[in-house]
C-alpha cells in the first residue's frame, strides 16, 4: 500500500496546476451566469483552457501552462472583455470582470464548443466527453466519472443520495428497475450525453401534478449511430491464467418506428452481467402512483448459504455464466407502442468457505466448525410485454404481462464438526403477472388513475441431506440415515385501485385513493426420515398444511398544503381486513379495522436549504412466514416456526432530513435522523444446541431503533478534486429468549464513517482515494465488538487519446483477527490501447495480481462470534479485443 501511496504523491506533484478565479457582474453589480471564460497565448487564436461562470457569476479555470496570456470573458448581449494575465507555476490568481451591455446584431453564425453541463428547469444535460478518463468500458464506468453521480460496487446508481428510477436510451425505457442489465453491458463509447431528470414522473400525464422527488437518467447516443444498426463485440481470454474467458456483445438499432437491443454475455471471470435479477423480474417502486402489488411475492423457506464476503464480484464469484436478452420497442401506430423483453440466464456458481462459530449463552458454551463447498446451477427464462395506448392527449391505457420460469439446483459438501455431509436442494419458480393501468387527465391540474393487477406465483422446494444431526430431537429415529423435506408455496394476489390527484390553484394537492386487495397463500411442508430406502413422516409438529387468505378494503386521503416556503402534509389510511387462517383441522378468522395516520412538514428555507420531517403511526398485518403453524427445516441444522395466530403489529416512526445545496453546487450535504418505536414486534424463542437450533417466533412489546446518517460533497478548486464524507450511526434495543424462560436485553450498535477524494484533472493523471471504517457492537450479558477498515487507491493514467492505464488497489483490515491474518491487499490493472477510434481497441486486464487466495471476515451477534474464511479466484490476466461495427 505504501508503494501505491508513493506513486500517488509523485504523480500528484507532476500535475502542478495554476488557477485563475474571479467574479463576473454587470454595471449594476448583478452576477452574470454562463459567461464563457477562456485563455489564449498572447497573439494566438488557440484556446488553452475554457470554463463558464456559475449561477452566482463565479468562475474557476485551471491550466498547466505558464507565461503571458489573454483572459477573455464573453456572453450573449454583453461586450467581450479581455485582460492580459501573467500565469506563474503553482500560483492562484484572481481576475474579476465587469461586462457592459451590448445590443445583439446577428451578422454571422458562430459555432462554439458545448458547455460541459447545462441545466434547464428539471433537466441536467452532461456532455460526457468532458469527463472521459479513458478507462470507461461500459455505461456503468462512464457514470462513475460524472459529478454528483454515485455508482456502488453492485451497480446501484444514485444522484446524490437518491436512487434513480430507471435508465432510458433515447427516451425509451427497456428495463425499469432492472437498469443494471443495461449499464453493465452497453458500451460507454456509444454515449454522447447523459440527461438527468429531476422531479421525474413514470406516467407522463402526472407531470406537473404529482408531488415527485424521483430521479431518472436518459442516455443520448452519438448522432452517427442513430437510425442504423450498430454494436460491438468484446472477446477476452486468459494469457496467464488457465481457461478464463469473457465475451460481451451488443447489437442495436434505434429507428423512429422500431428499436432493437440485443445483449449477450458469457464469462467465467466472476463478472455479474445482470445485477439484481429480482429488480428486472419484480421491480419495486415505493409509493409510485398507479402501482400496486410490487411487494407481493411468494417466499422460499430454505436456501443453501452462499453469502460472499464484502469484496468485488470478480474475485469472489466462481461462475460460468451465459446470458442473453432481446428487447424491442415498436411504434405500431401514432397512438400505440409495444415493448417486449426476453431474458435468458444460465449460470453455474461455486462457493467455498470454512470457519468456526463460538456460542456462549447463559451456562451453555460450545464451538462449531464448518468446511463448506457449494455448487449451484440456475436457469432463468423471463418474458415481458408492455402495451401503451395513447387514447388521446389526456387519456392513456397501459398493459403489462410477465412470465418467469426459474430452476435452481444446489449441492453442498459440508464437513460439520468433522462429520461429512452432503446436501441437495431443488427449487422452482413460476410467475405469471398481469397489470392494467388507465389514466385520465381530467384537466391541467386533475388526473384520475385506475389500476388492476393479478399475480400467480409458485415456488416449490425439495431438500435432501444424507446424514442425521438430530438424535436428541427425535430419539425414536436414532437409526435414521438421511433427511428430506418437501415444501409447496403458492401465492395468488389480486387488486384494484382508484387514485384521484387534484392540484389546486394555490399549488395545494389533494389525493384520494380507494381500493381492494386480496392475497391467498398456501404452504405445505413435510419432513421425512430415510432409513434403508424407507421414508417415515415426522410428527405433525414438523409438518405444515396452511392456507391464509387476507382481504383489505382501504381508503386513503392525503392533502398537501403550501404556504410560501412551507408545506404541510396530512394523510389518513383506513383499512378493513378480513383474515382467514386454516392449518390442519384448525381455523382462525379475524376482521380488524385500523387507521394509519401520518403528518409531515416541508420547509424550503431558500434554494440551498431544505427541511423535511414527518411522523407516522402504522399497523401492519401478519404475513404467511410470520404465522405458519409448525416447524420447518430452514438449513441443515435449524428449525423455525411462526406464531400460529392472526395478528397485527403497531409501530410509529419519526423522520427528519436537512439538505444543503443542490446537485450543481460545489458543496451539498444531507443529514437524516430516523426513530422507530415498535410497540409490538416479532422476536424469537430459541433452543440452541451444538447440533441444532429450534426457533419459534413470539410477539413481545417495545423495540426501539434510532439511526443518524450524514453525507457531504465538496469540490475543492485548488486541487480540482471532489471530497465526499459519509458517516452513520444506528442503535436498536430489543428482547429475545435463548435457552431460558427469561427475556434477554439486547443492544446493538453500528458506526460507519468514510471519506473519498476523486480528482477531475484534464491532464494525463487522475486519482480516487478513500477509506471506510465499520464498527459493530452487540451487548447482552457480555459485550462483543468488532472494527474493520477498507481503504482504496485508484490511479488512472491517460497518456493519450489512444492509450491509458488504470490501477485499482484495496487494503482490508479486521481488528478482531490475529495479527498474522488481519490484513489483505488486492491490486487490479487494466490497460487499453485504441487502434482506431470507436472501432478497434485492445485491453490487458489483470485481477487479483497479488494472488490473494483466501480472505477472512469476523462477525459478532447477540449469541455468537464467528470467523469465516473464503476462497478467492486466483490471479488471472486477460487479453481482450473490442470491435465496434
Amino acid at each position: 500500500m505504501n508503494k501505491f501511496l508513493f506513486l500517488f504523491l509523485v504523480s500528484f506533484s507532476i500535475q502542478a496546476q495554476s488557477t485563475l478565479t474571479g467574479h463576473i457582474h454587470d454595471i449594476t453589480k448583478n452576477p452574470i451566469p454562463l459567461v464563457n471564460v477562456y485563455i489564449k497565448p498572447t497573439g494566438s487564436n488557440a484556446i488553452d483552457a475554457y470554463t463558464t461562470s456559475d449561477k452566482d457569476g463565479n468562475y474557476s479555470l485551471t491550466t498547466k501552462k505558464t507565461g503571458t496570456f489573454e483572459l477573455s470573458f464573453s456572453a450573449m448581449s454583453y461586450k467581450t472583455a479581455t485582460f492580459s494575465v501573467e500565469i506563474e507555476p503553482n500560483k492562484a490568481s484572481v481576475q474579476n470582470a465587469v461586462l457592459s451591455n451590448e445590443q445583439l446584431v446577428l451578422k454571422e453564425v458562430i459555432v462554439q464548443s458545448e458547455r460541459p453541463v447545462t441545466i434547464k428547469k428539471d433537466t441536467i444535460t452532461i456532455n460526457v466527453k468532458t469527463f472521459l478518463k479513458g478507462n470507461e468500458t461500459v455505461v456503468e464506468d462512464l457514470l462513475r466519472n460524472l459529478p454528483g453521480v454515485n455508482v456502488s460496487e453492485d451497480g446501484t446508481i444514485k444522484i446524490g443520495s437518491k436512487e434513480i428510477e430507471k435508465v432510458m436510451v433515447e427516451g425509451d425505457d427497456f428495463f425499469e428497475r432492472g437498469y443494471k442489465l443495461l449499464t453493465k453491458n452497453l458500451n460507454a463509447n456509444t454515449i454522447d450525453k447523459v440527461e438527468i431528470y429531476q422531479k421525474y414522473s413514470n406516467n407522463r400525464l402526472l407531470k406537473g401534478i404529482e408531488n415527485s422527488d424521483k430521479v431518472a437518467i436518459n442516455l443520448k447516443l452519438k448522432k452517427d449511430l442513430k437510425l442504423q444498426w450498430f454494436g460491438n463485440m468484446s472477446l477476452g481470454y486468459g494469457v496467464v491464467s488457465e481457461n478464463r474467458y469473457e465475451l460481451r456483445t451488443n447489437l442495436m438499432s434505434f429507428g423512429k418506428k422500431a428499436k432493437y437491443y440485443l445483449i449477450g454475455n458469457l464469462n467465467n471471470t466472476g463478472i455479474d452481467a445482470t445485477g439484481d435479477i429480482d429488480q428486472l423480474i419484480r421491480p419495486f417502486r415505493m409509493d409510485d402512483i398507479g402501482t400496486l402489488g410490487d411487494d407481493e411475492q411468494s417466499n422460499s423457506l430454505l436456501s443453501l448459504n452462499s453469502a460472499s464476503p464484502s469484496l468485488k464480484k470478480e474475485i469472489t464469484n466462481f461462475n460460468n455464466a451465459e446470458m442473453t436478452s432481446l428487447n424491442t420497442i415498436f411504434t405500431l401506430s401514432p397512438k400505440v407502442k409495444m415493448k417486449t423483453l426476453g431474458f435468458f440466464n444460465w449460470d453455474e456458481n461455486d462457493f467455498f468457505r470454512n470457519g468456526f462459530q463460538s456460542y456462549k449463552i447463559n451456562n451453555t458454551s460450545f464451538t462449531n466448525t464448518e468446511d463448506y463447498a457449494l455448487e449451484k446451477k440456475k436457469v432463468i427464462g423471463f418474458g415481458k410485454i408492455d402495451l401503451i395506448y395513447d387514447v388521446s392527449k389526456t387519456k392513456m391505457l397501459e398493459f403489462t404481462s410477465k412470465y418467469n420460469n426459474g430452476r435452481h439446483e444446489s449441492q453442498s459438501s459440508l464437513v460439520f464438526n468433522n462429520d461429512p455431509t452432503i446436501e441437495k436442494l431443488k427449487e422452482d419458480n413460476q410467475l405469471i403477472d398481469q397489470k392494467l393501468v388507465f389514466t385520465n387527465k381530467i384537466s391541467d391540474k386533475k388526473v384520475f388513475i385506475i389500476s388492476g393487477r393479478y399475480i400467480n406465483e409458485k415456488s416449490p422446494q425439495q431438500y435432501n441431506i444424507n446424514s442425521f444431526l438430530f438424535p436428541d430431537l427425535f430419539p425414536s429415529q436414532s437409526n435414521t440415515e438421511a433427511l428430506s423435506q418437501m415444501s409447496e408455496n403458492k401465492m395468488q394476489f389480486g387488486a384494484i385501485d382508484g387514485h384521484l390527484l387534484d392540484r389546486k390553484k394555490n399549488d395545494n394537492l389533494l389525493e384520494i385513493q380507494a381500493g381492494f386487495k386480496f392475497r391467498q397463500d398456501i404452504l405445505n411442508t413435510s419432513l421425512l426420515f430415510e432409513t434403508n430406502n424407507t421414508s417415515t413422516v415426522a410428527s405433525q409438529d414438523y409438518q405444515n398444511q396452511v392456507q391464509y387468505n387476507s382481504s383489505d378494503f382501504y381508503f386513503k386521503s392525503k392533502y398537501l398544503y403550501k404556504k410560501g416556503k412551507y408545506g404541510l402534509v396530512a394523510q389518513i389510511d383506513a383499512h378493513q381486513l378480513i383474515n382467514h387462517f386454516t392449518f390442519f383441522d384448525e381455523e382462525q378468522k379475524q376482521q380488524p379495522f385500523f387507521v394509519n395516520p401520518k403528518i409531515g412538514m416541508n420547509w424550503e428555507i431558500n434554494t440551498n436549504n431544505k427541511v423535511v420531517t414527518s411522523y407516522s403511526y402504522n399497523t401492519t398485518n401478519a404475513k404467511i412466514l410470520d404465522i405458519y403453524s409448525d416447524y420447518v427445516l430452514t438449513s441443515y441444522r435449524n428449525f423455525d416456526k411462526g406464531v400460529t395466530s392472526l395478528n397485527q403489529l403497531n409501530a410509529c416512526t419519526f423522520f427528519f432530513n436537512y439538505g444543503i445545496g443542490n446537485w450543481g453546487n460545489k458543496f451539498f450535504s444531507n443529514f437524516s435522523a430516523v426513530y422507530n418505536k415498535d410497540h409490538d414486534f416479532y422476536s424469537t424463542n430459541t433452543t440452541l444446541a451444538p447440533n441444532y437450533s429450534q426457533t419459534e417466533k413470539i410477539i413481545i412489546k417495545n423495540r426501539d431503533m434510532f439511526s443518524l446518517s450524514t453525507n457531504a460533497d465538496y469540490f475543492i478548486k485548488y486541487i480540482s478534486s471532489n471530497l465526499k464524507l459519509t458517516s452513520s450511526y444506528s442503535k436498536s434495543n430489543y428482547k429475545n429468549i435463548v435457552n431460558s424462560t427469561d427475556f434477554r436485553e439486547v443492544t446493538s450498535k453500528n458506526y460507519n464513517y468514510s471519506f473519498e477524494l476523486r480528482s477531475g484533472f484534464k491532464g494525463i493523471f487522475n486519482y480516487h482515494i478513500g477509506s471506510k471504517w465499520t464498527t459493530s457492537e452487540v451487548e447482552t450479558s457480555i459485550v462483543n465488538t468488532n472494527t474493520n477498515n477498507m481503504s482504496f487507491l485508484d490511479l488512472n493514467f491517460n497518456f493519450s487519446n489512444k492509450f491509458n492505464v488504470d490501477l485499482q488497489s484495496e487494503r482490508y483490515f479486521f481488528g478482531n483477527l490475529n495479527k498474522n491474518n488481519n490484513r489483505y491487499y488486492f491490486l487490479d490493472l487494466e490497460s487499453k490501447y485504441t487502434v482506431k477510434d470507436n472501432k478497434l481497441s485492445f485491453v490487458i486486464s489483470g485481477k487479483n495480481l497479488f494472488n490473494t487466495k483466501k480472505f477472512t471476515e469476523y462477525y459478532v451477534s447477540d449469541i455468537s462470534v464467528s470467523s469465516t474464511e473464503y476462497r478467492l479466484l486466483s490471479r488471472y490476466v486477460l487479453l481482450k479485443i473490442d470491435y465496434r461495427f
